[in-house]
């Protein structure tokens, strides 16, 4: 019986690892495709996990959600964060943080 649910251990770490592989490389085909549509260039070619938690997707089935940090610059000399959160492999939510406005002039 101990044997039986080592074995059981071990298949489901061996399947949190796999999914988690596809997950980070959904996650970092999307960051790659967000800075390209934003003019941004995606440093490092990597994301990092921030969280990994049990959540419902709208159709309220329970799926992993990991969250990913990543590096971008809009300079080229510079290094800003973003992050991807992933919902199973689909994309939840993708933030290139905040980009400040140009100066602007007032006349009055």
């Amino acid at each position: 019986m101990l044997e039986l649910l080592g074995l059981f251990v071990l298949l489901l770490l061996g399947w949190l690892w796999y999914d988690s592989l596809e997950a980070r490389e959904a996650a970092v085909r999307a960051s790659r495709r967000a800075c390209e549509a934003e003019g941004l260039l995606f440093l490092d070619d990597t994301v990092g996990i921030v969280s990994l938690k049990p959540a419902r997707d709208t159709e309220g089935r329970l799926k992993l959600q990991r969250a990913y940090d990543f590096e971008y610059s809009d300079t080229g000399n510079n290094r800003r964060q973003g992050s991807v959160v992933m919902l199973g492999k689909r994309v939840a939510l993708l933030n290139v943080g905040l980009r400040t406005a140009p100066d602007v002039v007032t006349l009055h």
